[in-house]
C-alpha cells in the first residue's frame, strides 16, 4: 500500500486464508458445549456460475482428488445450481468426519483457486444441528478470510434467529476469525448441504 493510498483512506482487501478452515474441528468442540450444536456432515463451496471447458476440467479434477478417499461412501462432490444463479459443489460425510470434510471443502478452493477461478469463490459453509433439528452453517467468507454463522429458523419463509447467530459469535470468537461486520453476514437460503 502507498503513501498515497494511505492518505486517501484505501486498504488492502485481506487476502484469502484457506488455512482458516483447519479451524473448524476445534471450534466444533466448542459449538457443541456451549450451544449443542453437532456437525451434519455436510458442507459446500459456493461460488459465481461459471461455464466452458476449463471449469469441467477443474470439476473433473476436484472429482478424482476426493474420489481417492477411501473413507468416502457416495459421491465425493456433488454440483448444485441455487436459485439465484450460483453454483455449490457440495460434499456430504457421516457426521464424525468434520475433519475430512474440512479437507474436502479446502481442496475444492484450492482447486478452483488454482486453476483461475479464485475470484468466482464466494463462500464456503459446514453444516450443523442441534438435538431440537434447528440447523446452523459456519460460513466461510473465501474475499474476507473470516466465518460468520449463520441460522435460519425453520419452516416456510426465510427467516433467521439473529439471537442464536450472535450467541455463537460469541462462543466462538477465540476458535474462527469471526466477521465483525454483521452487514456481510448475507443469508444463505437453501443452500446445498445446509
Amino acid at each position: 500500500m502507498g503513501f498515497l493510498d494511505i492518505l486517501l483512506g484505501r486498504t488492502k482487501p485481506v487476502a484469502p486464508d484457506l488455512d482458516q478452515l483447519f479451524a473448524l474441528p476445534s471450534a466444533a468442540l466448542t459449538l457443541e458445549a456451549a450451544a449443542g450444536f453437532t456437525p451434519t456432515g455436510g458442507g459446500a463451496v459456493c461460488f459465481a456460475t461459471v461455464e466452458g471447458s476449463a471449469f469441467e476440467q477443474t470439476h473433473r479434477e476436484v472429482q478424482a482428488l476426493l474420489d481417492a478417499d477411501a473413507d468416502r461412501s457416495g459421491p465425493p462432490v456433488e454440483l448444485h445450481q441455487d436459485e439465484y444463479g450460483y453454483s455449490w459443489l457440495v460434499s456430504r460425510r457421516t457426521p464424525d468426519q468434520l475433519p475430512q470434510l474440512v479437507n474436502d471443502l479446502h481442496a475444492v478452493n484450492s482447486s478452483m483457486e488454482v486453476n483461475g477461478f479464485g475470484p468466482q469463490l464466494l463462500c464456503s459453509l459446514a453444516a450443523f444441528e442441534d438435538e431440537r433439528g434447528r440447523g446452523l452453517a459456519l460460513v466461510y467468507l473465501y474475499k474476507r478470510g473470516t466465518f460468520y454463522p449463520f441460522a435460519p429458523l425453520p419452516g416456510s419463509g426465510q427467516r433467521r434467529d439473529s439471537a442464536l447467530e450472535l450467541q455463537v459469535k460469541a462462543a466462538l470468537a477465540n476458535d474462527l476469525r469471526i466477521e465483525q461486520d454483521l452487514s456481510r453476514w448475507f443469508p444463505v437460503w437453501g443452500a446445498p448441504g445446509l
